[in-house]
């Protein structure tokens, strides 16, 4: 609620103040109280300060006016002021709009002004935690070099791609000017060069590079003296599904090209449901692994981004349907025991229990937050343990989504 004053008289004489001020709660104040609560609104509400010194100035030219025409007392009442009862229009209106400026700054009259805040309460995000196993297919956006070699001719050992400045890890994402996706789109290019020089832009670190290279004849093909990586294929687990944006995640890490290490950047890709035919048990220092088949007549689900934190992507079939629970704040999360759903028999999911021995919230956003051991005896004589192709499986403690399995750790 926002109190405005009432204005009756005033008096025209040198020194002259508001006679009385009726405020809304019918109590009347005298000019000190009028002058604190003038004073209050200037420091709470700083746009009608601006209009009050205007008003006072407008009104001392206007008393001082009319001192020299009459000599006597004007009366707003009687109407003899207009140029006064204009600068009070104004201040009431520059007070109306300061007030909708700045939401929740509203004046009683007290001493202490009322702060109106409203307070939101924090939407907790529902997702549906999934752990089926899908093939996933991903197809880079550029090349990547895997490896560089020699080529050998008629005149001897020669490293073309070394000699340009190519490194293990660059994308090449042009050749000529001209957009290479596929090691065949690079071998065209190659051929057509036909021994000339090649203008070559490649990613290092996610930095342009620009280089020239000279492919060389050997065996009657003109090669570059790089291996190159373009796609890759294997199984993984979709961690969850959100129902809002039909967005899922899977792996719980991201796809690394196996040489070098390097996230692999994404162009295409999309996953394949898929069947569980075999698992080949985990043993000391062999990781084990799941071994099934893809549903190649078509995708479920196209791939939109490869991180840190896994691949994600976007399906409307349905197959990932569920019921969603809340995501657990990291606070949450304890050490204790807790379920992991996972696919290790056919396209079943089945939830088993393990113990989260440990929580590192040193490490941050890290795919290696926390440990946990598999307790369950039935996933143990299945699997012997977390193996490969289980990447992605969600983890549940409480009812709620906290993690997901990334790694698997082999014991020497």
């Amino acid at each position: 609620m926002i109190y405005f004053p009432n204005f009756i008289q005033c008096k025209g004489e040198k020194g002259a103040h508001f006679k009385n001020i009726s405020l809304q709660d019918g109590k009347a104040v005298g000019p000190e109280a009028w002058q604190k609560w003038v004073n209050q609104s200037r420091r709470t509400l700083p746009v009608s300060r601006c209009f009050f010194s205007a008003a006072s100035v407008i009104l001392k030219l206007r008393n001082g006016r009319k001192r020299s025409r009459s000599g006597g007392i004007f009366n707003m009442k009687e109407g003899k002021s207009i140029w006064a009862w204009f600068a009070i229009v104004c201040c009431v209106l520059a007070w109306i709009a300061s007030c909708a400026v700045l939401a929740g700054k509203v004046h009683t009259g007290a001493e202490q002004p009322a702060v109106a805040c409203t307070a939101e309460t924090e939407r907790v995000k529902r997702l549906v935690p999934v752990g089926r196993t899908v093939g996933i297919k991903l197809f880079s956006k550029g090349v990547m070099v895997v490896a560089l070699s020699e080529i050998n001719t008629s005149e001897g050992a020669v490293w073309p791609a070394k000699d340009c400045g190519l490194e293990v890890g660059d994308v090449i994402t042009e050749i000529d000017h001209t957009s290479v996706n596929s090691i065949e789109e690079v071998e065209h290019q190659v051929r057509d060069a036909g021994g000339d020089a090649m203008e070559i832009q490649a990613l290092r670190n996610g930095k342009r590079m620009e280089m020239t290279a000279v492919p060389c004849l050997c065996d009657g093909t003109y090669k570059l003296g790089a291996w190159l990586r373009d796609s890759m294929a294997g199984i993984g687990t979709v961690t969850y599904f959100d129902p809002q944006d039909k967005t899922f995640a899977a792996l719980g890490h991201g796809i690394n090209d196996v040489d070098t290490g390097l996230l692999i950047p994404v162009r295409s890709g999309g996953i394949m449901a898929s069947t569980v035919t075999a698992v080949v048990r985990g043993e000391k220092s062999e990781p084990g692994q799941l071994h099934g088949t893809f549903d190649l007549t078509g995708d479920i689900g196209t791939l939109f981004a490869n991180g840190t934190g896994g691949v994600f992507g976007r399906t409307t079939s349905g197959l990932f349907d569920g019921q969603a629970i809340p995501v657990a704040k990291k606070s949450e999360a304890h050490t204790g025991a807790a379920v992991i759903r996972c696919n290790v028999e056919g396209d079943k999911v089945e939830e088993f229990t393990v113990e989260i021995l440990r929580i590192y919230p040193e490490l941050g956003d890290t795919t290696r937050n926390l440990l946990l051991q598999v307790d369950d005896e039935r996933l143990l004589r299945i699997t012997g343990g977390i193996v490969q192709g289980m990447s992605g499986s969600p983890i549940l403690q409480n009812g709620k989504l906290v993690g997901a399995v990334t790694h698997v750790c082999v014991r020497p």
